[in-house]
């Protein structure tokens, strides 16, 4: 199969969805042409080269930072909102127009509501729409639970919008593909809600997120793992990650502390802002800022936790902790895009003190981690492979080209 593929980033193992379904469409023969939007960065550029080994025909379009800012200054006064505008580059827009006429793709695939303005100009052609998440859904609970006053204004701003402009992209395209049933619910009831009836709503199909087997997998050799070490992994820029920190250093530490003093946190992940970087004034936070790999800081962890109080979608931190073996403490927040078991596969809580008990537990009973640690390893085994997503990813390609899929796209 032919596959225009769309991103509003460059894929790589931070952007690790379209990276690994990417990687696995290639391992299953198939041809992928990549449109990707860049930052001025030598890392997008190294990134670019990688995908490009494997095959992949990829074209990518710098957006600097003034460019978003001028888009979303453009959007103010319109209906659409700022994500939907922010990575757009109008020469993307027509090299995508120009790919369709001139070569013969058999789906074109488009990520993420920061690219789905592209979808506008190709509306006869078999579409597949990989929201990821639902955004409205994530809006909703930044409103409320953001440590940051900055967020709370931009999604109150946005929230109205973003419904109404996901709500109308399950009319674009033939088919949507999403990483969760909570998000999968969430999107279908904004076409409910937003959507006239003589409109009808493309299909909705849950491909969840995976993991790298291969590459986050169980440590076979090095030195055992410090008995007191918490770990927090994540890009620190985005919202829900600094409120996590915040909390779990404000409420949840000082639990732990008053039990076990010399327990550690480390805070690993790129582009930590101020309000997390100033966790650090203890000596028993790290906060890393970006790595080449997480592995070895995984490696060293005694309990990895997952301490988000609003989230949407699979969480990669809670599937690559468990691939490396590491029992995992998260919140319900966290925990609800899975099929794993609480007290089986994870550990579970959302108050301070039962969150904080729940570490102690995993930090000094070692029969406990160990079976944690096992039960999630299998459960990301059974659940979370790349390969089974991009299969059942082309069977929805194939419904999205047949008569059938065509004739769900109304306009």
């Amino acid at each position: 199969m032919n596959i225009l593929y769309v991103t509003p980033y460059v894929p790589s193992q931070i952007r690790t969805r379209s990276y690994n379904l990417i990687r696995a469409l290639v391992d299953l023969d198939h041809s992928v042409t990549l449109l990707a939007v860049s930052s001025t960065t030598p890392e997008d550029e190294e990134r670019a080269a990688e995908l490009a080994k494997w095959g992949v025909q990829i074209e990518t379009f710098r957006v600097p930072v003034w460019r978003s800012l001028v888009n979303c200054a453009r959007a103010i006064p319109t209906r659409e909102p700022l994500q939907a505008v922010y990575a757009y580059h109008p020469t993307m827009e027509r090299r995508l127009g120009e790919l369709l006429k001139q070569e013969r793709f058999d789906i074109l695939h488009v990520e993420h509501l920061r690219a789905a303005r592209l979808m506008r100009g190709v509306r006869d052609w078999p579409t597949v729409y990989d929201s990821v998440d639902c955004i409205s859904l994530l809006f909703e609970q930044a409103m409320q639970d953001s440590s940051q006053w900055r967020s709370r204004l931009i999604t109150r701003f946005e929230l109205g919008r973003t419904r109404r402009y996901e709500a109308q992209l399950l009319t674009n395209c033939h088919h949507v593909v999403i990483s969760s049933h909570r998000d999968k619910d969430a999107l279908e009831e904004l076409g409910r809600r937003y959507l006239p009836q003589q409109e009808k709503a493309a299909p909705t199909s849950v491909i969840t997120n995976g993991v790298d087997l291969e590459y986050f997998s169980p440590r076979s050799e090095g030195n055992p793992p410090h008995d007191r070490t918490v770990i927090f992994t994540g890009k620190m820029s985005y919202h829900a990650n600094v409120a996590a920190a915040v909390y779990f250093v404000q409420d949840v530490l000082p639990h732990i502390w008053s039990q076990e003093p010399t327990v550690e946190f480390w805070i690993v992940g790129k582009d930590p802002p101020n309000a997390v970087r100033q966790l650090a004034q203890d000596d028993r936070i790290q906060v890393t800022g970006t790595v080449d790999d997480l592995r070895p800081y995984l490696d060293r962890a005694t309990v990895a936790v997952c301490p988000v109080t609003y989230a949407a979608g699979v969480q990669f931190k809670v599937l690559e902790a468990m691939a490396m073996g590491k029992p995992v403490v998260c919140t319900t927040a966290a925990y609800e895009g899975l099929d794993a078991h609480a007290e089986k596969e994870v550990l579970v809580a959302d108050d301070p003190q039962t969150f904080a008990e729940q570490v102690l537990r995993a930090c000094k009973e070692p029969g406990l981690a160990q079976r944690l640690a096992v039960a999630g390893r299998h459960y990301v085994e059974t659940h979370h492979s790349w390969n089974t997503g991009a299969q059942r990813l082309v069977d929805i390609y194939e419904h999205a080209r047949s008569a059938e899929g065509a004739r769900v796209r109304h306009r």
